[in-house]
């Protein structure tokens, strides 16, 4: 079983939000919602995700920039938006994806992401990274 149909599967059947697998092995799950799952697993595993497979519900340019930042190999997103696949695309990231949509909105479904707001307009993954960080250190309280 490919490393990317493992993670799709557990993210399913686990009913997990985010499943990192590298080797057939996983290396990081989660519930947790929204971009925070990813940051905490850059945080947790970094160098590691890299050649990983990473499935995650929502991608947007926020999520992409991380996996890009982490050089992962290939992700699966239940819903992809237009700028996170333009960024898959760009660092030469495979990618799967259920439904594709425009725009990655926040929960109310009123305006942007704010996450995505964040990284809009970041020069380089690293960038994206630091900026998240200093935001989520602020909203998420870490």
């Amino acid at each position: 079983m490919r490393d990317l149909d493992m993670a799709k599967d557990l993210l399913s059947t686990k009913k997990r939000s985010l499943v990192i697998v590298k080797n057939r092995e996983v290396l990081f799950e989660t519930n947790t919602s929204g971009i925070r799952g990813l940051l905490m697993a850059v945080e947790k595993i970094g160098e590691d995700m890299e050649d990983s497979a990473v499935a995650d519900k929502i991608v947007g340019e926020a999520a992409a920039q991380l996996c890009a930042f982490t050089h992962v190999r290939e992700m699966y997103a239940v819903t992809l938006s237009q700028c996170g696949k333009d960024v898959l695309e760009e660092n030469g990231i495979c990618y799967e994806f259920e439904d594709l949509v425009p725009h990655i909105l926040n929960m109310r479904k009123t305006d942007l992401c704010p996450f995505e707001k964040i990284v809009a307009g970041s020069s380089s993954p690293k960038e994206a990274l630091e900026r998240l960080k200093k935001a989520t250190t602020v909203t998420l309280g870490q």
